[in-house]
């Protein structure tokens, strides 16, 4: 049976009953930073928790943003953005986009990886600012919420920025670069302390201070970006850019399609987070299965055609994927065949248009519907169960799973 529980104007930071006055970026910041090897998972002005203190963050259609804590279900509103027409998010800072730019919210919730295990914190919540620029912006993040990279690319003015994330973990907007490109896509994706930037056919390598290292490597029509337990990938046209770190120098490698497959490419991706294969559509034709570790591409049949898909990348290679009347489809990642299906529940949003996002956990999968008024919590792993359905205040247009 599904439980439902009644939101006030929905989602952001987890277990924390936070309330985001005077939250701007000028405001008062905890030190974050990663922690060093002798202290061993310290993090000043972070408490570290036993588990990760998961919750849902939502952005309205007016850029109000909440956060529902889903180990006790409370929310607490968290301030405003602008109102997005597109939201990005690494699982702590969401990122609102416009036509003018970008607004960042610091979730104050994430989990650190450190390889064979994790560290899970939680912060202040608060909003951080904005990042001004021309166009709706393509925003890439990296697997660390503390070091690294963030890329923001404005097509309408070709600005390519590097945010820079330690200073993002103290509450500081701080452009690392910011470099100028033909206006048009683009996109701006981090790899360790390198970041490489897409725009005009070709992927040029920087520094962290902008300067360019390496040769250019061709990619038409670059499209979709993720970073995976391997690397950081860049869609083009015949296949796939693998960048990664290596001796302390970035490397590029070239995933192409393979021969006489014959679909339409991937141009976006999706996966949990972190897990090296990710999962794209592939048109009407299936799913494109990329595995960063074997180098490789599988192209999926599917029962039916689907709008949307990722990869949970699990023990049961288990893919998600939403259906055009809004049923969640669980798919067996090495065959396609169908394991399991909910009922239709976000059906008449996407008969109206509306973005609805699928995100997945290792345990769950969470499903917005801003036209029914409801988040749902899927349990995949059983039969696809609907585990608990969420009412909201107001209609969460985006949202994103934090603390994870």
């Amino acid at each position: 049976m599904s439980h439902r529980s009644p939101l006030r104007p929905f989602v952001l930071s987890l277990a924390m009953v936070l309330a985001l006055t005077g939250c701007a970026a000028n405001g008062p910041t905890a030190s974050v930073t990663e922690p060093a090897p002798d202290t061993h998972g310290e993090i000043a002005g972070a408490e570290e928790l036993a588990e990760p203190a998961l919750g849902l963050t939502s952005i309205d259609a007016q850029g109000r943003v909440s956060h529902l804590d889903l180990l006790d279900e409370t929310t607490v509103e968290l301030g405003a953005v602008r109102a997005p027409r597109a939201v990005h998010s690494d699982g702590r800072y969401l990122f609102a986009i416009d036509e003018t730019g970008v607004s960042v919210v610091d979730s104050g919730v994430w989990t650190w990886d450190h390889v064979d295990h994790f560290h899970y914190y939680r912060a202040e919540a608060r909003v951080l600012g904005d990042v001004e620029g021309a166009g709706a912006a393509t925003v890439a993040t990296s697997n660390s919420s503390t070091t690294g990279g963030t890329g923001v690319f404005f097509p309408e003015s070709g600005d390519a920025v590097l945010l820079d994330t330690e200073a993002l973990s103290k509450g500081r907007l701080v452009e690392s670069f910011r470099l100028s490109r033909e206006p048009g896509p683009g996109m701006v994706v981090p790899a360790g302390s390198f970041a490489a930037v897409a725009a005009g056919d070709e992927v040029t390598l920087h520094t962290a201070d902008g300067a360019t290292t390496g040769e250019p490597v061709a990619c038409e029509a670059a499209a979709g970006t993720l970073t995976t337990r391997v690397g950081a990938i860049i869609g083009c046209q015949d296949g796939a850019l693998l960048i990664h770190v290596e001796d302390e120098r970035p490397v590029v490698e070239r995933i192409p399609y393979p021969d006489g497959v014959s679909a339409p490419r991937a141009t976006a991706f999706a996966n949990r987070e972190g897990r090296p294969r990710v999962a794209a559509l592939a048109g009407d034709a299936g799913i494109w299965m990329l595995d960063t570790r074997a180098r490789t591409w599988t192209l999926l049949p599917v029962p039916e055609p689907v709008v949307q898909v990722t990869a949970v990348d699990d023990a049961d290679a288990n893919v998600l994927a939403l259906t055009r009347d809004g049923r969640v489809l669980v798919l067996d990642g090495e065959t396609g065949a169908m394991r399991a299906a909910s009922v239709p529940l976000v059906g008449a949003s996407l008969a109206a248009g509306a973005p609805v996002t699928l995100v997945a956990d290792q345990q769950r999968a969470y499903l917005n519907g801003p036209a029914e008024g409801r988040l749902w919590e899927i349990d995949f792993a059983d039969n696809s169960r609907l585990a608990r359905e969420f009412e909201t205040a107001s209609a969460p247009v985006f949202f994103a799973e934090t603390g994870r």
